[in-house]
């Protein structure tokens, strides 16, 4: 059993900062791919940061010089530091990881975590 465990959220004003965390735990064999997506109401889910093993970056373009990814592999966690917030950043953040399990070794699958809500308001 996989589990990616979100935390960090809350409510911040516009332009204060946040840090998420997300840590993968279980039966876990290798992490690829950690990536943040979010969801804003009534909008598709976007990609916001996404971290290969070696940690390159890569970010959506609305979050570009505002959002940092970063990871720690030893601990299997994946952050997402968050500054100049912005109302239009409001939205449920979700963790995701391309991983393989010791029962499937030969598989990469992707997992999501339960998300956690990030509101930017006054």
């Amino acid at each position: 059993q996989v589990q990616l465990v979100e935390s960090g959220g809350g409510l911040v004003q516009p332009g204060g900062s946040l840090k998420l965390a997300c840590a993968v735990s279980g039966s876990i064999l290798s992490v690829n791919y950690m990536s943040w997506y979010r969801q804003a109401p009534g909008k598709q889910r976007e990609m916001v940061a996404i971290s290969d093993s070696d940690g390159k970056p890569n970010y959506g373009v609305s979050v570009q010089g505002r959002f940092t990814i970063s990871r720690d592999n030893a601990n299997d966690t994946v952050y997402l530091q968050m500054n100049s917030l912005k109302p239009e950043d409001t939205a449920v953040y979700y963790c995701k990881a391309y991983l393989k399990t010791t029962s499937n070794p030969n598989i990469w699958a992707a997992y999501w975590g339960q998300g956690t809500q990030v509101t930017i308001s006054t």
